[in-house]
């Protein structure tokens, strides 16, 4: 595809701190390195632990750093790979 091996923008939802609404932002992601596969997200959606980890932080749940992009089961179209990656090449779906 044409941003293979670029940097591109792309929308997420992110999470600043705990307990705080989430902020729609374009972020930038990097090409992928070695055994990394870059998708571009068709759909997506935000599961229970990512909702845990955004309301239950601080209640004993094990912490994961801020900020936190969400919605990490999605389904999309491989857009490029990293070296070594031998199952995946760019155009399929998953």
């Amino acid at each position: 595809m044409a941003t293979a091996g670029q940097v591109i923008k792309c929308k997420a939802a992110v999470a600043w701190e705990p307990r705080k609404p989430l902020s729609i932002e374009e972020v930038d992601v990097a090409p992928p390195k070695a055994h990394e596969v870059r998708i571009k997200v068709v759909a997506t959606g935000v599961c229970h632990t990512d909702c845990e980890y955004l309301y239950e932080a601080g209640t004993g749940m094990k912490l994961r750093p801020f900020p936190l992009v969400l919605g990490h089961e999605a389904a999309g179209i491989v857009e490029s790979v990293g070296p070594q990656v031998t199952q995946f090449a760019p155009g399929n779906f998953y």
